[in-house]
């Protein structure tokens, strides 16, 4: 996994100590969070610009060591245009007692949908999004691959409008049957079956991607801000009203005792939720509006097993009509490692597992090339943007404030002021 001794250099970026490959250069910031810390670079080998992902402490315990190895997994099988493409894996240790260290290099996008989110979209833009993000979320789901942390900060575009899913570390195979914890998916967009300690399914990713997302990008505004777990519930049962007794009566007891316990909400129409106002005015006699408000509807159920699924929501007239087969359907990944969630291991077990897998990894890499090169049909691209690189304020995002990209097309996204 790494080479030979002077392949490395050493740089500082923030608090963080970057030991790269020296194919690596012009190392920059773009984002952190808890599950690490990435930084644009140049690859001179390849002559294109990639995405260097420091791993935070990835051995610090097993659940760390755990998560990486998941992520390092996940990232091998999937082979999607919507999904981040893993390209390299290394560590600057030599031995396996020195390991300590996981850098995950990928390709670079243009920006976080964090950035373009609360811009003025029109139907086209705003749909194209979405029908991407679904694409990606089918692919996964295909192979029973569940994300559990969709977000805008997980999500990337580029000026051309082309979209990617990342971060899996958090991600699960849905052959295991357990409870997610309700620790696990940033607050504001899990989904009720998680803040309620439910077994869930696939369609948890619908509620926080096509649900909570869609409606932020219509309204400019997150839709369920809670404080914490317990508010977080609060804010979804005041907009979308108390659920179904069908519905509590799945729940553990202690947990229906106290939703059946608080006060009963009737809810907000959608037509009042998302008003005519809020959407893009390029809708054609309203039927945008009716169909985007429609698909929200159905994405921002309490109860999932009446929240409509991936398929679904591809066939969605509002989504439908960039359907292509290919990107909608495409083969589902083939996961390497069917005992993935099963796996308990010692720290020193992680260790050699996922040196095992970089090997495996950077073996296969080599015989297929390098090439990262644009698969965009034709028809689909000339979606440009202008994207200011300013710090964006969201937790996991400090983006440099001299960088910025123009695409040549159309200013479609247009700069925030």
């Amino acid at each position: 996994m790494s080479e030979a001794e002077g392949q490395f250099y050493s740089v500082q970026v923030g608090d963080s100590t970057f030991t790269v490959l020296k194919r690596y250069q012009q190392l920059r910031a773009i984002g952190s969070g808890a599950q690490g810390i990435v930084c644009s670079a140049l690859d001179t080998v390849l002559g294109i610009p990639v995405a260097v992902k420091k791993l935070c402490r990835p051995f610090q315990n097993q659940t760390h060591a755990k998560r990486a190895y998941r992520e390092l997994v996940l990232l091998k099988c999937v082979n999607h245009k919507n999904i981040i493409r893993l390209i390299n894996v290394f560590t600057p240790q030599k031995s396996l007692e020195e390991f300590q260290d996981l850098y995950l290099v990928m390709e670079l996008m243009d920006a976080s949908l964090c950035q373009v989110i609360h811009m003025d979209l029109d139907h086209e833009r705003m749909s194209y999004l979405l029908y991407q993000i679904l694409c990606g979320i089918r692919h996964l789901h295909s192979a029973g691959i569940i994300h559990r942390d969709l977000k805008p900060s997980n999500i990337v575009v580029k000026s051309d409008c082309t979209l990617k899913i990342l971060d899996f570390g958090l991600a699960r195979t849905a052959c295991t049957n357990f409870m997610m914890t309700p620790y696990v998916v940033t607050r504001y967009y899990r989904a009720p079956e998680v803040i309620l300690g439910m077994k869930y399914k696939e369609n948890v990713d619908l509620w926080s991607v096509v649900g909570c997302i869609m409606g932020e990008m219509v309204k400019g505004s997150v839709i369920f801000q809670g404080t914490d777990h317990i508010d977080q519930w609060n804010k979804v049962i005041e907009v979308l009203g108390t659920p179904s007794l069908e519905f509590m009566n799945r729940l553990m007891e202690t947990v229906r005792n106290y939703v059946m316990n608080k006060p009963q909400y009737p809810g907000v129409s959608f037509a009042d939720l998302f008003p005519d106002w809020a959407f893009p005015s390029d809708s054609e006699h309203d039927k945008l509006k009716s169909q985007a408000r429609d698909l929200l509807s159905k994405m921002l159920v309490i109860d999932p097993e009446c929240r409509i699924s991936v398929e679904e929501a591809l066939n969605h007239p509002y989504i439908h009509v960039w359907y292509d087969p290919a990107e909608a359907d495409a083969p589902p990944p083939q996961i390497s490692d069917k005992q993935l969630e099963e796996r308990e291991h010692t720290i020193e077990q992680w260790k050699e597992t996922i040196k095992f897998h970089s090997r495996v990894l950077n073996t296969n890499r080599g015989q297929q090339g390098g090439s990262v090169a644009s698969t965009i049909p034709q028809s689909k691209k000339g979606f440009g943007f202008w994207v200011g690189f300013e710090p964006a304020g969201h937790v996991g995002h400090v983006i440099p404030a001299h960088l910025w990209v123009f695409c040549k097309y159309s200013n479609i996204f247009q700069r925030q002021t």
